[in-house]
C-alpha cells in the first residue's frame, strides 16, 4: 500500500512518497534515483530547495537520507550487482507478479527505456497492468516514462517558409509538436510504448496519470553516449578525436541531474503537459561538443570518420554500453529542439543550462572525480646510479603515468620548438599561428645562443621552463607522471613550483610559501646510498649496459661529487619540500637484496596506494589471457612431464626393490639350507655308525621272511642284535 501519510515521529510534519526506478545500475537509474532520494518531497516547489537536492548527490561519501526524502526501490539490469545504499530495496524483475504488486504500491512509477532495449515491452506491460488494477487502489499513482529524443529523428522541420535564408537554422521543435513526431527506424518500438503511456493516463485521471519525457543525450558524472570522447580523449592515445560524420549535425542534450531535477518537478508540481522535452539550450553540433571534450582534456585536434567508417571502430563497443547501435544513431541524429515548458515553468537550478561546451571544466572534473581517474604524482630523488630509471620505469608501467626524464623534456621541447618555428616559412597558416611560430623561434634562438657559452648545456631558466610545460601538458594532467631525478637543487625544485599567480602577493597574504599544487608530487621519495656502494654497483655491471651512459667511471666520480656540493647537509632539494611539509620517504637502498629491487618497488606501490585509471585496455586484457593461457599451458605440461617422471621413476624404483627382495630371499634361502645340512651332519655319522649297519640287517631279514607283523619282526630282530656301544 502507498506510504503517503505516514509521518516522523519528531519535528513538522513530512510526507513519505514511494517511487519505483527501474534499471537502477544504469547511468540513468544510478544517477537519478540517488538524486530523488536527496530530494524532500514537494521541495522543487519552495524557492532554494533545488539547490541543495542538486548539490547532495555531488559526492561519493555514504548517503545519508533526510527525513521526507522520496524512498526509492527498483530492478537491476545485473540481479548480482550489489545493491546502491540510498535503495530502499531491489525487486526482481524476472517476477512479474511480484513486480505489479510492488507498483501498484508505489506512489510514483518511473520507467527508463533509453538505455536497455528490454526495458520497452516492460514498460509498456507495467503501465497496462497498472491501469487493469485501477480499482484495487485509493489515490492517484503517478507514472512517468522518460523516453529518446529519437522518436523525433525523423520529424520533417517546421515552418521552413518562415526561414529568412538558407543560412538561417531550422525552427526547434517543442512540446506542443509532439503529434507531428516521426521516429528513428530503430525506435518505433519506443514511440509505440509512449502512445501505450500517454493512452493509460487518460482512463482515470484521479487514479492514475502519465507523463512521457523525450530526454535529450545525457552527459556528466561519469558520463553515458559520450563516454567513448572522454575516455579517448583523457587517454591522449590518439592524434585527434574522431568525429562520426561531418559533424554538423545538431545534438539534444542534457545534464542527468538536470533530467533527474526535471522528474522532481513533474512528481512535486504534477503539470498539465503530459509530454515534455528535456534538453538544454545548447543545440551545440557533434564537431563542437567533439571539439570542447579534445580542447579541455586533449590536444584539441578533431578528425572526421566517415559513417561507413565509423561503423567498422571499436570506440563505440568498448564503450561497455547495453546498446552500442543505439548510441550510435544517438551521435547522427540532427534535431533542433527547445524545452519551454520546463524552462518557463519549472524550478530548476541547472547544473548545465548552457550546454557542453559553456560547462566543459566542470564537466572534466565531475567525470574524473566520479570515474575515480585522478593523476598519480611521484618524484624520486637521489644520487647517481642509486636506480631511480630503474624504479621509476617499473612504477610507470605498473601506474601506466608517464616517466619524466631529464633528457626527454629538453630533447622533446626542443623538436617542438623547432618544429613550431618551421611554420614561419608555411604562409597558409599565418592566420591560425597567432605569432606562435615567431616566439618560439625567437626562444629557439636564445637556447641556441645559451648553448655555444655554456658548452653545450642550457642554462635552469630554460629547463625549468620545460618542465613546467611537460607536467602541465594534457597526458601528464590526466594520468599523472614519476619525476625521475628533477629537481636536483634547493634552487631548481623553487623555481620549478611557483605557481604562475605573483607569488610574494600569495605569500603575504598567506603567510605559507605557495605551489602549483597542479604538479606538486603527492609522493616524494629520496633513494640513498653512500659513494662506494654506487661504484662497486655501476663496476659490476656489464660492459654493454655502461657503453655509451653517464656511468663509465671518470663519468660516475664526476657526477657524484657535483650531486655531493649541490646537496649538502644543509641545503638539498629536499629542504624545499620540508618547507612546504611535503616530507619526504627516505629509503635505504643497500637494503634491499631482492633482485630487480622488488622489495622497494613494492614498498613504494604501499605508500602510492592503488591505480587511479580505466585498468587493462580490450588488448592488453587479450594479451593478458594469452600470456596467462600459454603459462597454465607451460605449467600443465611441466606438470605432466614431472608427473610423467615421477612415475617412471616409482616404477623404475619398485623393480629394483623387486629384485633386491628376490635377492636377499634367495641368500636366506641358501643361508638357511648350509645351516640345516651343518646342523645334521652329527646326525648322520651317529646314525650311519650305530643304527645303519643294524638296521639294514633287520631289514633285509625282514624281506626274506617276509613276516606278517613287519614292525615287530624288526623290533625283536634289533633287540636280539643289538651291539654294544661303549
Amino acid at each position: 500500500m502507498s506510504e503517503e501519510g505516514e509521518v516522523a515521529n519528531k519535528g513538522p510534519t513530512k510526507v513519505v512518497k514511494r517511487i519505483f526506478i527501474n534499471n537502477l545500475d544504469s547511468f540513468h537509474g544510478k544517477n537519478i534515483s540517488k538524486f530523488l532520494s536527496n530530494c524532500v518531497v514537494g521541495a522543487s516547489q519552495e524557492e532554494g530547495g533545488e539547490e541543495e537536492d542538486a548539490e547532495s548527490v555531488d559526492s561519493d561519501t555514504p548517503v545519508v537520507t533526510k527525513e521526507g526524502t522520496y524512498q526509492v526501490i527498483g530492478t537491476m539490469m545485473n540481479p548480482q550487482a550489489p545493491k546502491p545504499d540510498w535503495v530502499k530495496y531491489v525487486l526482481d524483475s524476472g517476477d512479474r507478479a511480484q513486480l505489479l504488486e510492488h507498483l501498484v504500491e508505489c506512489d510514483m512509477v518511473i520507467y527508463d527505456i533509453t538505455e536497455d532495449p528490454n526495458s520497452v515491452d516492460e514498460a509498456a506491460w507495467a503501465i497496462e497492468s497498472m491501469e487493469a488494477e485501477l480499482e484495487h487502489w485509493i489515490g492517484q499513482k503517478l507514472f512517468i516514462l522518460v523516453s529518446s529524443v529519437l522518436t523525433w529523428a525523423k520529424s520533417k522541420p517546421l515552418d521552413p517558409a518562415m526561414r529568412r535564408s538558407e543560412e538561417d537554422p531550422e525552427i526547434p521543435f517543442t512540446e506542443d509538436d509532439y503529434r507531428r513526431r516521426k521516429p528513428h527506424p530503430n525506435f518505433k518500438n519506443h514511440i509505440s510504448c509512449e502512445k501505450t503511456v500517454i493512452k493509460c493516463g487518460k482512463t482515470n485521471k484521479q487514479q492514475l496519470i502519465s507523463y512521457v519525457v523525450a530526454a535529450g543525450m545525457t552527459y556528466g558524472m561519469e558520463e553515458s553516449v559520450f563516454h567513448f570522447l572522454f575516455k579517448s580523449a583523457w587517454h591522449g592515445q590518439v592524434d585527434a578525436l574522431q568525429c562520426y560524420g561531418t559533424g554538423e549535425n545538431i545534438l539534444p542534450t542534457i545534464h542527468v541531474k538536470d533530467l533527474a531535477a526535471v522528474l522532481q518537478n513533474i512528481l512535486d508540481s504534477r503539470p498539465k503537459t503530459r509530454y515534455l522535452v528535456a534538453v538544454d539550450d545548447s543545440q551545440l553540433s557533434l564537431m563542437e561538443i567533439v571539439k570542447a571534450v579534445s580542447v579541455a582534456l586533449h590536444n584539441g585536434k578533431v578528425r572526421c570518420v566517415s559513417r561507413e567508417d565509423a561503423l567498422l571502430l571499436k570506440d563505440l563497443e568498448d564503450n561497455k554500453r547495453p546498446s552500442p547501435q543505439a548510441d550510435f544513431d544517438h551521435l547522427l541524429v540532427n534535431l533542433r529542439m527547445d524545452a519551454v515548458y520546463i524552462k518557463e515553468s519549472m524550478n530548476i537550478n541547472w547544473v548545465s543550462e548552457a550546454g557542453i561546451a559553456e560547462s566543459i571544466g566542470a564537466l572534466v572534473k565531475e567525470f574524473k572525480e566520479t570515474r575515480k581517474l585522478q593523476p598519480i604524482r611521484v618524484c624520486l630523488l637521489g644520487p647517481p646510479a642509486v636506480g631511480k630509471s630503474f624504479i621509476a620505469e617499473k612504477l610507470c608501467k605498473f601506474y601506466k603515468i608517464h616517466h619524466i626524464k631529464i633528457k626527454d623534456v629538453i630533447e622533446d621541447a626542443i623538436k617542438n620548438l623547432e618544429r613550431s618555428a618551421a611554420r614561419i616559412d608555411a604562409p597558409e597558416e599565418e592566420e591560425e599561428d597567432d605569432g606562435k611560430a615567431q616566439e618560439d623561434s625567437e626562444l629557439l634562438e636564445k637556447i641556441n645562443e645559451n648553448k655555444q657559452e655554456n658548452d653545450g648545456r642550457i642554462d635552469d631558466e630554460f629547463v625549468v621552463q620545460f618542465f613546467k610545460e611537460k607536467l602541465h601538458s594534457k597526458p601528464c594532467q590526466n594520468q599523472g607522471f614519476v619525476l625521475d631525478g628533477y629537481p636536483k637543487t634547493y634552487d631548481q625544485a623553487k623555481a620549478l613550483f611557483v605557481p604562475e599567480d605573483d607569488i610574494e602577493e600569495l605569500e603575504q597574504e598567506s603567510k605559507i610559501p605557495q605551489f602549483d599544487k597542479q604538479i606538486m608530487p603527492e609522493v616524494l621519495v629520496s633513494l640513498e646510498a653512500p659513494d662506494e656502494f654506487l661504484r662497486d654497483r655501476v663496476m659490476n655491471l656489464p660492459e654493454k649496459l655502461i657503453e655509451g651512459t653517464h656511468n663509465t667511471e671518470d663519468k660516475l666520480n664526476k657526477r657524484l661529487t657535483v650531486y655531493r656540493e649541490n646537496n649538502t647537509e644543509d641545503v638539498t632539494a629536499l629542504n624545499y619540500f620540508d618547507e612546504l611539509e611535503v616530507h619526504p620517504h627516505i629509503i635505504d637502498i643497500t637494503k634491499d637484496k631482492s633482485k630487480e629491487a622488488e622489495n622497494t618497488v613494492e614498498q613504494l606501490k604501499k605508500m602510492i596506494g592503488s591505480t587511479r585509471n580505466y585498468g587493462a585496455t580490450a588488448e592488453e586484457l587479450a594479451e593478458q589471457e594469452r600470456q596467462q593461457a600459454e603459462r597454465r599451458l607451460r605449467e600443465e605440461t611441466m606438470e605432466r612431464e614431472q608427473r610423467q617422471r615421477q612415475e617412471q621413476e616409482e616404477l623404475h624404483e619398485m623393480k629394483r626393490r623387486q629384485e633386491e627382495w628376490k635377492s636377499r630371499l634367495d641368500e636366506v634361502r641358501r643361508e638357511e639350507q648350509e645351516t640345516l645340512e651343518t646342523q645334521s651332519a652329527p646326525l648322520r655319522n651317529y646314525l650311519m655308525q650305530h643304527v645303519m649297519p643294524t638296521l639294514t640287517m633287520a631289514l633285509v631279514d625282514c624281506c626274506k621272511a617276509r613276516p606278517d607283523d613287519a614292525v615287530d619282526f624288526i623290533a625283536e630282530y634289533l633287540f636280539r642284535n643289538n651291539p654294544q656301544v661303549d
